[in-house]
């Protein structure tokens, strides 16, 4: 039962959330696939909320903001100064879409773009440290990006987080990436993925089972299940459309 309860360490995939384009469904489909509690979120925050597994954070679930914007989940890695990470992401040749903003006492955080368009968020924690239970059933397990340009992206997030790189044998351009010893995601060309831009995937204790659990509420299946070195894997998408990857794993901290 992995958890943590302080904020993670900069460079560390650290936050999830959900755009969705009908809220009161997503909220129904995520708590009856994973398990998810969700909390009624704020009117003030168009009623994002953060999904609970065992009384601790696991993602975040809230509405799209803009007209046309499609469902979709954004990955977030943890900076100790959102302010001189924007500030290197644009050295390095990124974009910023939004922010630096203040959170009120949560944190801080920021949307950006890489040199290739795949876009991810910075959070300095605050009050929120980020995800507080990972590595089991219904929670973060591993963060990947498939892109047009893996090189570019590797110089690029190796010049704003300081990650290492390790070619994996018989997958092409894909490459893990860790801070020390601590594998983190991983990054490949887009032409390897069902799904462009980076990802989520959540561990589960049975993928057959959640992808009928999926499928049984309107999702949709983008890569069947098939055995991997890591386990058993495969993307899918919520009846919005917003796509994630499942992987199942024994539930042990990484």
């Amino acid at each position: 039962m992995p958890t943590r309860t302080t904020p993670w360490p900069a460079g560390t995939p650290c936050w999830i959330d959900l755009a969705s384009t009908d809220l009161p469904a997503a909220r129904t489909f995520y708590a009856e696939v994973f398990g998810w509690h969700l909390p009624e979120g704020a009117e003030a925050a168009g009623g994002y909320a953060s999904a609970e597994v065992g009384g601790s954070r696991v993602a975040g679930v809230g509405p799209t903001m803009r007209e046309g914007q499609p469902s979709a989940w954004m990955s977030y890695f943890a900076t100790d100064d959102v302010e001189a990470s924007v500030a290197a992401a644009r050295e390095a040749g990124g974009t910023v879409h939004t922010g630096p903003d203040q959170v009120g006492p949560l944190g801080s955080l920021a949307v950006l773009a890489d040199p290739t368009g795949a876009v991810f968020g910075l959070w300095q924690a605050g009050q929120h440290p980020g995800v507080e239970r990972y590595n089991e059933h219904g929670s973060l397990v591993w963060n990947e990006a498939a892109v047009s340009d893996p090189a570019a992206a590797r110089t690029f997030y190796t010049a704003l987080f300081g990650w290492s790189w390790d070619p994996v044998e018989g997958m092409g351009t894909y490459q893990t990436f860790r801070l020390g010893d601590r594998w983190l995601g991983g990054l490949g060309g887009a032409d390897d993925s069902p799904v462009p831009g980076w990802g989520v995937c959540f561990a589960v204790t049975d993928t057959d089972a959640t992808v009928a659990a999926v499928t049984e509420r309107g999702g949709s299946v983008l890569l069947a299940a098939q055995d991997s070195p890591y386990g058993r894997y495969a993307v899918v998408a919520d009846p919005q459309g917003a796509a994630f990857s499942l992987m199942q794993t024994s539930g042990e901290a990484a």
